[in-house]
Order: structure tokens, then C-alpha cells, then sequence
């Protein structure tokens, strides 16, 4: 490791440890040495330093250096001094050496650091007063040099001013302080280590004595210094000779340049030329420019008008389709109409057939009941038949009370449902006068509230909302799909800053309760980019997403809806199937998240939701479900008669049934008491004696007697079964008219089937109409925009001409025939341009050649 030492004292005797190359860490053995650190300078360095010790140590300061941690500052005086002690004086005379650039040490830096740390430091000061101060502007009365070493061995250095500030880091700047000072710590004579001692006093050749006093005595430095001055000398006389030949290539020069200043005149007056016809020659060219222009133009108008005819036929076409479309639409109430008042009928002629069935069926149960009582073991059948025939009629009655129930109950809730679409059709009509009650009857107070706070400045930012306000449907079959996906989103407001938040919260808490909820406030800083979603946005050729099905004029709208509901992966298809098709029976399309349908269903991968709402409730248009809901309530008010006259029928049989159990109740009363009678004969007659010759009479007189009751019975029997006939006649004429009504009734089904599927086809073909006038009036707008555009880069070119004609006669007064165009004038230009910066490369320009001229010849001094 290099050593260096800064004093310019003579060496003492060598008296410490026998190595000069220290070991950091030991430095015991230092007892009693003495170190002179200030003595008069080598040979006769007093005059040079000065009367005021310019250059001299004035105190030095370790830090983490060999086994010191900090040591000083010691403060040295201005004459000789002397270190005595039992420690430290070998650090300081090696971090003397080492402070200011010596490499004397053979060792490695890094072993002078402290153990334990990273680094070590070294700070010296010098004096700076006298005539001889180096410097003195910058460093001032004193110079501080400090150098730090790291434990792996790197080094840096810092020359410091008087009030401590670095000047300097260089190594150079300290090489030359050393040299202006004359300060040698690498010479033995000034400061001699140990080890160099010893290899001084075992020196045996002539030859190395001799370089030890080159060294000592500084003559080693003056040969190297007179080798360099010889070799400056050399550099000078070569110079000199470079110098003459130039001189004589000067000379040759001149000749040269008076012949390209000729050719430089020449060049240039035929550029001029060029420019006069380039002016012109842009002039012809606008002009030319111009009348393909009106050209353009021109035949753009007539585009116009052929685009104006076929928006005019494309109008009258779709005026024409919907002509048909509202006759077929008339056409078809007119059969639901027809159908409504056959409805009841049919019900009618199904009751009566009922009735006559029952009255028939009655009948020949009588005629039964009679022929039974012929027999008087049919008697107990009778009343038991009779009994059955009662229960039927009580399951009957009671059945007939169920379904009368029922159809009430059927009936009220008609009633309710009509009630609440009667109250959403108000509501509709009220949306088409303040489309903002949709989203909320606080709405539009809402927001006449957040409009006077913005007047009054409580915003720093006017909020935006309900945000369905905010977007626009370009399909609106689509508007159920686009609710099922945006959901309560819908009603949602922004705001820029949370500040503007509160203000907002605070409005809402005057529209809504405590206990109803609260639209919600979304935070987003309303000056933003929109969103690139063409990587991640769902791809197909047919079928648009949400983002694209919607028109959002604010950037902060759209950049929600793709945070919170991903609108640019979510495709919109009509039909239900061919969701599922896309969907599930093939891969599903890239980037898709799901598929919403026209009904609302969602569409995924693996399953499909139902949606559970049938119409839309913030994005339908207004009048189609106002038209929707009055349908529905006529279709109600017709299902309400009905109920209404089915339920008076069905109260009409329940009565006549129970007439009929009351006049069955009777007639088994009555059969009841002449069974009991009849037994109780048998049973007298049985006691009787056998052999009573009356009681054969009288048997005979009771035979008689049921034989003209039975008669009698035969006779009832032919009354009712031609009574049988005639209900059986009223029942067939009953089930004719029936079947009519009910044929009826299926003819006008299939007949608004047909009309309805005519319908569809018809508003199918009206929106391809309707699409293609709209084509054609985007075609034409777009038209009228290029022709604008046009005709305004027609003025602006008329403008250019005049100026490029204005300006042509500042270049040329008079206007010159150019036969040449003018990209070749400018080719030409150029190659005069390059041929005259050819020669002002070659000799300079023509100002630069004169001034070379008429520049003298250099006479060039040589000090030796």
C-alpha cells in the first residue's frame, strides 16, 4: 500500500517497528518514538514557502483509520514539532503520507480501515496565506484536503476552502497543489519510512545509490521535465514546416477561387431564372388544380340530386309499407274484436248444451225410477240409486260452489291486475310529458336542486345522473336486455370528487325518506380518456355488444358501465335459440362474457337465466308501451266479462240443482213410508190362518189392483220416454249449435294467427324500409359535408391562386409561358443548389474566397 507524508522535515532515525508497511490494527510497539513534523523546508524551501508558511500542516483529523476510531484533530505549530506518546504516532505519519496522494505504502488501502467498519477518512489542512498561495480566489487562507477509503480499498478525494466547501474532487487538482507547494511525500528526503531505511542502509551497488540520490534530490523529476521540453521542441519545428506548405497551397487556392466566384455568379443568375418560371409555373399548376376542383364539385352536385331521388323513392316506399302495415293492424282488431263477442256465445251455447244434457239425463232417470217401480225389489235399488243420484248433486252443488269460488277468486285478481295496469298506463302518459319521472318521482326536483347548487357554486363539478338519462338505445328491442344488464346502475349518479359526494347525499336526504332507498353515487374524476376496449371487447360479425347497442356522450358514463358491468363483452341477440346456439352449441365468440336476449334472458356458457320482468321499465319507449298496456287492459276488461258471466250461469245451475235434491228428498221420503207400510202388511198376512177361503178374494182384489197401478205405471213410463225423445232432440240441436260456435271461434283464431304473423312480416319489412331511408339521408348528410368541404377547399384554393399570384409578380413582374412542370423546376433548383453548395464546399462562398484573398501571408515566430 502507498504511504504518502506531507512534510517537508528530514527524516528521523528510523527507531520505530521494524516495517514501515503498518498492520492497522497493532501499534503498540510506537512507545517513545518521536517524529519531527515541522522542521525548516529542504534545501531552501523557506524562501519559497514564504515569510507566512504558505503550504505548511496546520492540523490533521482520522476517522475509522488503523485502530483508531477518531483521533484529533491534532493542531500542529508553525515551527518544528514533535509527536511523543505511547500511541497514534505512526498513524499519523502514515496517514500523513496516505492523506495527501502518496504511494509510497506497498499495501492495500483497504487494510488501513478500521475492523467492523466500512470506511475510513482523512482530513488534512494546510495553510494558504503569503505571496505564494495557490489559489487563493477559490480556497482562500486555508485548503483542506480529505480523503475517504473504503474497506475494499477504493479511494475518493475532496479539496476543501476555507469555510469548508468542496472545490474540488479531482486527484489532478491535488497533483498540482503538491507541485505548487513543492511538496514531495513520496521523497525519502523528506519523509523516509522505516522500511525504505532499512533498504537504504542495505544498499551495496554504486548504480542504486546513485538513483536514491536522483530521487532525494529531485533531479529524477528535472530529467523527466527536460525530456518532455525536447519533445515539445520537436512538435514546434514540425509545425513550423506543415505551416510552409500550407502557405504554398494558399497561394494555389487563390487561383482557384477567383474561377469559382466566375462560376458562382453564373450559377446563381441561373437560379434566379429557375425561380422566376418556378413561380409561374406553381401559378399554372394551382390554376389547373382549381378547375379540377369545380369539376369535383360539380359533378358532386349532381350526385346530390341522384342521391335526392333515391331518398324520395325510398320514402314514398316506406310510406307505402306502412300504409298496409296499419291496415293490417286494423284488419286484426277488427278479428279480436270478432273474436271477443264470439267468445261469450260459445260459452252460451256450451252452458245450454250442458242444460239440455242434464235436463236429458233427469228425464231418463225418471223413466228409470218409474220402470223400478214394477218390482218391488227394485224399490230398495231405486232408493238407493236415488241416494247416489243425491250425492252426485251435492258433489255437484258443491263442485259448482268451488269453480264459482275460484272464478271470483280469478276474477278479483283480473280486477287488481286491471287496477295496476290502468295505474302504470297514468304513469306511461305522465313519462311522455317529463320523461325523468321513470327513474323516480324525486327525480326531477332532484335535479332542479342540484342545478341551483351549481348556479351557486357548491359543485366543483355538475353531477351527472340518473345515469339512464344519460344513454341512448339504437335498437330499442333491446332495451329490456340492456335493463337486465345494467340493472340499478340505471339510477345511479356521478360525481367528480367526493366533496362534491357529500353536497349531493345532502340534497338527496330532502327528496327521500329514511326509510327508502337512495340512488347510487358513483366517484369517478369526470377529466378522463375514454377507455380502448378493442383487445378485450366481444367479437362478432352479427350481433352488436352493449357498449356498441348504446349512444354515451359522456366519457365518465362509459368508463363505468365497462368497470362495473363489463358492457364491451356482452352480446345482444333477439332470438332466445340462437343466443343458446351461439352460446352453448359452439364455441362461444371471443372475448364474450355472456349473451343478453331481446326478453331479458341472460346466456352464458354453461346455464341460462330467466329474466323475471316482461317489459321494460326506464328504457322502453314510451309510446309502444303505452300502446302495450292498453291492449292489455282491453284484453283484461274482456276476461273480467267473461269471468262475470260464467260465474252468473254457474250461480244459475247451483239453484236448480238444488231444486232438484229438494224434490229427490221428497220423493225418497215418500218411498221410505210405503216400504215400512208394505212390510208390515207381509207381515199380518203371514199370521193369518192358511186355510181362510176370504183371504183369497181379497188377494185377488189386491192383484187387481196392482195390475191397474202397474198399468197406470206403464202409462207414465210412455209419457216420459217420448218426454226422453224431445230432450234428446234439444240435446243434438244443443251440441250443433256448439260446435258452430266453436268452429266459429277457430276459424278467427287462425284468422288473427295469420294476420298476426302478416303483421310481423309487415313491421319487418317497414324497418328495412325505415333503415334504408336512413341510409340514404346519412348517405346524403355525409355527401353534403364532403361537398362542403369541398367547396370551402375551392375558396380556400381561389385564395391560395390570388396569393401564389401575388407573389409571382414580387419574384417576376411578368408573367412567363413555362413549358416544364413544376416538380422538374425543382429538380433543376436542386441541382443548381447542390452544384453551388458543391463549390462553396470545394472554395467556400463567394464572400469567404474574397476575404481569403485578401488575407495576408501568416508570419510565424519560433521561441526556442
Amino acid at each position: 500500500m502507498d504511504q504518502k507524508e506531507k512534510d517537508h522535515d528530514p527524516p528521523a532515525a528510523p527507531e520505530e517497528e521494524p516495517s514501515a508497511s503498518p498492520k492497522p490494527k497493532s501499534d503498540s510497539s510506537e512507545e517513545q518514538e518521536k517524529i519531527p513534523i515541522q522542521s525548516p523546508p529542504h534545501e531552501g524551501a523557506a524562501s519559497l514557502l514564504g515569510s507566512e508558511g504558505t503550504g505548511i500542516i496546520q492540523n490533521i483529523q482520522l476517522e475509522n483509520f488503523m485502530c483508531h476510531a477518531m483521533l484529533g484533530p491534532v493542531k500542529f505549530g508553525s515551527n518544528v514539532n514533535f509527536v511523543v506518546g505511547h500511541r497514534g504516532k505512526s498513524a499519523l505519519l502514515t496517514a500523513l503520507v496516505l492523506g495527501l496522494g502518496g504511494k509510497s505504502l506497498g499495501s492495500s488501502l483497504g487494510l488501513f480501515v478500521k475492523d467492523g467498519e466500512t470506511s475510513a477518512s482523512i482530513s488534512i489542512t494546510l495553510c494558504n496565506t503569503g505571496d505564494r498561495a495557490f489559489k487563493s480566489e477559490l480556497y482562500g487562507d486555508s485548503i483542506t484536503v480529505q480523503r475517504c477509503i473504503s474497506v475494499s480499498g477504493t479511494t475518493s478525494y475532496k479539496l476543501k476552502d476555507q469555510a469548508r466547501n468542496v472545490v474540488s474532487s479531482q486527484e489532478t487538482e491535488l497533483t498540482a497543489m503538491l507541485d505548487h507547494f513543492r511538496i514531495q511525500v513520496d521523497n525519502p528526503a523528506t519523509i523516509l519510512q522505516q522500511e525504505m531505511g532499512r533498504q537504504f542502509f542495505q544498499i551495496r551497488h554504486d548504480g542504486d545509490r546513485y538513483r536514491f540520490f536522483l530521487k532525494t534530490t529531485g533531479l529524477e523529476q528535472k530529467l523527466a521535465e527536460h525530456s518532455e521540453i525536447l519533445q515539445r521542441k520537436a512538435k514546434s519545428q514540425r509545425e513550423i514546416d506543415q505551416k510552409k506548405e500550407q502557405l504554398e497551397k494558399l497561394k494555389n487556392q487563390g487561383i482557384a477561387i477567383e474561377n469559382h466566384i466566375q462560376k458562382m455568379v453564373t450559377l446563381k443568375e441561373n437560379l434566379e431564372d429557375l425561380k422566376h418560371e418556378m413561380a409561374w409555373a406553381l401559378v399554372s399548376e394551382s390554376e389547373k388544380d382549381l378547375d379540377d376542383m369545380i369539376s369535383d364539385v360539380n359533378a358532386g352536385d349532381e350526385v346530390t340530386v341522384k342521391l335526392n331521388e333515391k331518398l324520395e323513392a325510398s320514402k314514398a316506399s316506406f310510406n307505402e309499407t306502412e300504409k298496409q302495415y296499419k291496415t293490417i293492424c286494423e284488419n286484426l282488431q277488427k278479428l279480436k274484436e270478432e273474436a271477443a263477442a264470439l267468445e261469450p256465445k260459445r260459452i252460451e251455447a256450451k252452458e245450454e248444451t250442458k242444460s239440455t244434457d242434464k235436463a236429458y239425463y233427469q228425464a231418463e232417470a225418471f223413466y228409470k225410477s218409474s220402470q223400478s217401480e214394477l218390482d218391488n225389489l227394485e224399490k230398495i235399488a231405486e232408493l238407493l240409486r236415488n241416494k247416489i243420484e243425491d250425492q252426485k248433486k251435492c258433489e255437484a252443488i258443491e263442485k259448482g260452489g268451488k269453480k264459482c269460488s275460484q272464478i271470483k277468486k280469478e276474477e278479483s285478481d283480473v280486477q287488481q291486475t286491471l287496477h295496476q295496469q290502468q295505474q302504470q298506463l297514468t304513469q306511461w302518459k305522465e313519462y311522455k310529458s317529463d320523461p325523468l319521472k321513470r327513474f323516480g318521482p324525486q327525480i326531477p326536483a332532484l335535479l332542479e336542486a342540484v342545478d341551483d347548487a351549481h348556479r351557486q357554486g357548491s359543485f366543483t363539478f355538475k353531477p351527472i345522473g340518473p345515469l339512464g338519462a344519460c344513454i341512448r338505445l339504437r335498437d330499442p328491442e333491446f332495451a329490456l336486455a340492456i335493463e337486465s344488464c345494467l340493472k340499478d346502475l340505471l339510477l345511479a349518479f356521478f360525481c367528480d370528487n367526493h366533496k362534491d359526494e357529500q353536497i349531493l347525499q345532502e340534497l338527496m336526504k330532502r327528496f327521500y325518506s329514511l326509510d327508502s332507498p337512495q340512488p347510487q353515487i358513483i366517484v369517478s374524476a369526470f377529466e378522463c380518456e375514454m377507455y380502448d376496449v378493442t383487445d378485450r371487447a366481444a367479437c362478432h360479425p352479427e350481433f352488436p355488444t352493449v357498449l356498441t347497442a348504446l349512444e354515451i356522450d359522456n366519457t365518465v358514463v362509459a368508463n363505468t358501465l365497462i368497470d362495473m358491468r363489463g358492457i364491451e363483452s356482452v352480446l345482444l341477440i333477439k332470438s332466445n335459440s340462437l343466443a343458446r346456439e351461439v352460446m352453448q352449441d359452439q364455441d362461444p365468440p371471443k372475448n364474450c362474457s355472456k349473451v343478453l336476449t331481446a326478453c331479458g334472458d341472460e346466456v352464458f356458457e354453461q346455464c341460462y337465466y330467466s329474466c323475471e320482468e316482461s317489459r321494460p321499465t326506464y328504457l322502453g319507449d314510451v309510446e309502444t308501451e303505452i300502446r302495450h298496456l292498453e291492449k292489455e287492459i282491453d284484453i283484461k276488461t274482456a276476461q273480467l266479462l267473461a269471468f262475470q258471466q260464467q260465474t252468473s250461469l254457474l250461480e244459475a245451475d247451483v239453484r236448480k240443482n238444488q231444486e232438484t235434491i229438494d224434490h229427490h228428498y221428497q220423493h225418497l221420503k215418500e218411498t221410505k213410508i210405503g216400504v215400512v207400510i208394505m212390510t208390515l202388511e207381509i207381515k199380518d198376512l203371514e199370521e193369518e190362518d192358511t186355510s181362510q177361503s176370504i183371504g183369497l178374494s181379497v188377494l185377488k182384489e189386491d192383484a187387481q189392483e196392482t195390475k191397474e197401478e202397474m198399468k197406470e205405471i206403464e202409462g207414465k213410463m210412455k209419457a216420459q220416454k217420448e218426454k226422453m225423445e224431445n230432450l234428446r232432440q234439444l240435446k243434438i240441436d244443443a251440441e250443433q249449435r256448439y260446435n258452430d260456435f266453436k268452429l266459429k271461434c277457430n276459424q278467427v283464431s287462425e284468422g288473427i294467427e295469420s294476420l298476426t304473423e302478416e303483421e310481423n312480416q309487415t313491421a319487418l319489412e317497414m324497418n328495412t324500409k325505415r333503415q334504408s331511408v336512413l341510409h340514404y339521408e346519412e348517405r346524403l348528410e355525409q355527401h353534403l359535408n364532403f361537398l362542403q368541404v369541398k367547396k370551402e377547399e375551392l375558396a380556400l384554393k381561389k385564395t391560395e391562386l390570388e396569393k401564389e399570384i401575388s407573389l409571382a409578380k414580387r419574384v417576376c413582374s411578368e408573367r412567363k409561358e413555362v413549358t416544364k412542370s413544376a416538380s422538374d423546376l425543382d429538380i433543376e433548383i436542386s441541382g443548381l443548389r447542390k452544384a453551388i453548395q458543391t463549390e462553396s464546399y470545394s472554395h467556400g462562398s463567394q464572400e469567404e474566397a474574397i476575404a481569403i484573398t485578401l488575407l495576408p501571408c501568416p508570419q510565424h515566430t519560433v521561441a526556442m
